[in-house]
């Protein structure tokens, strides 16, 4: 028979937990538990805070200083109290920063917050701290009392101290990328263009940006006896993909140019290498302009036939001062369509003519506050600057490109080839 008046049960009033404790007895026992953690002393709070507190007198000395701020420092109170200053317990540095800025800061102000020091320990080490001080005044506002707080810093210094060491491996790995770019960049370019004789010839790569390599390309070298070769070009997008393009493309076409010096049939060439290398799900191409040039009888001029495909016009300025686009329409981009149509014209060049080749990085740049650069400026340009010579165009066109500054944002290449004035005396135009 169950005995009602037994001291236990699953459902009765005096069910106990599994430590014996009557289960209605816990809240109070938590109660009670959360209670006396909140009756600290404020001595108690102040002696043992999560960070340190210490009081001085307007001279410095230490009046009063926390367990806290003396376990982090290694001292017992009576070799501080009274002894010592605050700025006694600083390094030599930040003694120093108290003297010249702390300090006046703090009497001006009032109150100073969130200043870094460091606190030289018992033993000698360091310890990185951040002090907010404030002036405790009297009633004729003269100070009394100087209540500073201080937190320990020692793990904020490690993150800062991380953070700049891989700041400064950024950098180093930026400068690292930038060096191999430059040599990358250098790889792609003649290290010198072929001496045509009767001709002035110049050159002039811009980078847009360090981080990345280009796609312009250009060359200027001898076929057979008499005849050179000249091209330049654009590939499109950056980096190690845009350079293995530009690399095929630089030897494809002196390879092409020595089986066939035609410009159309070189341009054809390495339309069909590009676009069976890149026919797949990363399609390349680019915009180049190959020439063929040779000497035109004995007056001292040449004859040039360039092919180009998609590739803005040459410019022509002539020794009379005009200047004027050699258009090529219809050449589509090299690389994109199997037959890809290939255009062509021919001028000739005689005592004082320039004949300039440059990419899309010079058009498009934008000039400030004027929108982008465009083909109309660059004639005018050339208009104003014609006649000239390869030397002078191209110095002309680099302080130009200095001009837009961060406007630039793709590489510009220019090559111009100008024919000797002395050559026309033999009778020229």
């Amino acid at each position: 028979m169950r005995d009602d008046g037994g001291d236990s049960g699953s459902n009765g009033d005096g069910a106990v937990g599994g430590d014996g404790t009557p289960r209605d007895e816990r809240p109070r026992d938590e109660r009670r538990q959360r209670a006396a953690l909140l009756e600290d002393s404020p001595e108690d709070l102040y002696e043992h805070a999560p960070c340190g507190h210490l009081s001085t007198f307007p001279d410095g000395t230490i009046a009063k200083i926390n367990t806290t701020l003396l376990d982090w420092l290694g001292y017992e109170r009576g070799d501080l109290v009274g002894r010592r200053t605050f700025s006694e317990l600083l390094t030599v540095g930040g003694r120093l920063y108290h003297e010249t800025h702390f300090g006046p800061l703090l009497r001006m102000q009032g109150e100073v917050s969130s200043i870094a020091l460091e606190m030289r320990t018992a033993d000698g080490s360091r310890l990185p701290v951040l002090v907010t001080s404030a002036v405790r005044t009297g009633d004729d506002g003269q100070p009394l009392l100087i209540r500073t707080t201080v937190f320990d810093a020692r793990d904020r210094r490690a993150y800062e101290d991380e953070l700049l060491r891989a700041r400064q491996e950024s950098e180093r790995e930026r400068e690292r990328l930038k060096r191999l770019n430059t040599t990358l960049q250098n790889t792609l370019l003649p290290p010198t263009l072929a001496n045509v004789p009767g001709l002035d010839v110049a050159a002039h790569y811009h980078i847009a940006s360090t981080d990345e390599v280009g796609g312009d390309f250009y060359d200027l070298f001898p076929l057979s006896a008499g005849t050179w070769g000249i091209f330049l070009g654009d590939v499109c997008g950056k980096g190690a993909a845009a350079a293995a393009v530009t690399s095929l493309a630089r030897y494809t076409l002196r390879a092409a140019a020595v089986y066939d010096p035609d410009p159309a049939a070189v341009l054809a060439n390495l339309n069909t290498v590009l676009n069976h290398e890149y026919n797949g799900d990363d399609p390349r191409f680019c915009t180049v302009v190959f020439g063929l040039l040779t000497p035109d009888s004995d007056d001292g001029g040449f004859r040039v036939t360039l092919a180009g495909g998609g590739h803005p016009p040459a410019l022509l300025l002539r020794a009379d001062g005009r200047a004027d686009y050699l258009p090529t329409p219809g050449g589509q981009l090299v690389g994109v369509l199997p037959d890809a149509h290939i255009a062509t014209t021919s001028v000739r060049l005689d005592g004082g003519d320039t004949l300039l080749l440059y990419t899309d990085g010079l058009t498009e740049a934008h000039a400030a506050g004027h929108g982008r650069y465009g083909d109309e400026a660059l004639l005018e340009f050339a208009d104003a600057l014609a006649p000239t010579t390869a030397t002078d165009a191209v110095a002309a066109i680099r302080e130009l490109l200095d001009t837009f500054g961060a406007g630039v944002d793709d590489d510009a290449a220019v090559l111009a080839l100008n024919v000797h004035r002395r050559a026309a005396a033999k009778g020229g135009r």
